[in-house]
């Protein structure tokens, strides 16, 4: 287990929705920080009674905050109200960490509502990190030092794995396959057991199908040393059913011209809402 020391001065988690939340369950349940070491500021009362329930001080407004800078500041509020409430943690900047899970909003634009003192890093997480299985990719700005990167990495480590960019400008990529990714693969579900009731198989029978399906086979990619490639072709035998629809999903136009397609278009509109 991760000592709780790793933040000695405390956690303070700006919004505590769904992904906030998600974080802040792991981070304690993993014993990464200690309950009485966080607080959280969340104006909905129900999202605030929920971290409170976790024995965690929670509060409705900055104004409320601890004075004294935290080790670590979870930015977990939606992309669109960063202007309107960040300024209140400004005097904070060139003390603490600013780890922002923000979706579109770059470094910079933390930079100019914080000072360019801020240290800022940017993450962009996944929906799986809600049951513990996402995957987060880091960006830190030149201004975070290695221990607020190994804090960040401690942090988003509750709830999977981590990665490191080199480049901030990857992070539209990293949206568009990770970030946006696992809707693709909810789809893929829908889809399998759309097949499956056209030809014939009952409603509830069909989505069980594809259901498990699904998540066997990536349970099964996540264990195996195998690539995805060497996996497909152990199912796949030569003129069996398999085959013959891997020659359809495989075929000019199929499967992976679709997805490089529905990527692309998340990358570009990734970079669109980053202005």
């Amino acid at each position: 287990m991760i000592p709780t020391h790793k933040f000695p001065r405390g956690l303070l988690l700006v919004g505590c929705g769904r992904m906030g939340g998600a974080l802040l369950q792991g981070c304690l349940a993993r014993g990464i920080v200690a309950a009485d070491a966080v607080t959280v500021v969340e104006p909905a009362a129900a999202a605030r009674a929920a971290a409170a329930a976790l024995g965690v001080r929670a509060v409705a407004d900055a104004s409320e905050a601890p004075e004294a800078a935290p080790d670590l500041i979870l930015v977990a509020v939606k992309p669109q109200v960063i202007e309107a409430v960040m300024p209140a943690y400004a005097r904070f900047a060139g003390r603490t960490v600013f780890l922002s899970i923000a979706a579109g909003r770059t470094t910079q634009s933390f930079e100019r509502v914080l000072g360019e003192a801020a240290a800022v890093v940017r993450a962009m997480p996944n929906t799986p990190a809600q049951v513990g299985r996402g995957i987060t990719a880091l960006y830190a700005t030149a201004r975070v030092d290695a221990a607020g990167r190994d804090l960040a990495a401690v942090l988003m480590g509750a709830v999977g794995d981590v990665v490191w960019l080199d480049d901030e400008a990857q992070m539209d990529a990293v949206t568009a396959v990770s970030g946006s990714g696992p809707a693709y693969v909810f789809h893929l579900i829908e889809a399998l057991a759309a097949a499956a009731r056209a030809e014939g198989l009952p409603d509830a029978l069909a989505d069980r199908l594809a259901r498990a399906t699904v998540t066997g086979a990536a349970e099964l990619a996540h264990r195996s040393p195998d690539p995805a490639g060497r996996l497909r072709e152990q199912v796949t035998s030569s003129g069996g059913t398999t085959a013959a629809a891997l020659e359809v999903l495989m075929a000019e136009g199929g499967l992976t011209d679709l997805m490089t397609r529905a990527v692309a278009a998340a990358t570009r509109r990734s970079k669109e809402l980053a202005g």
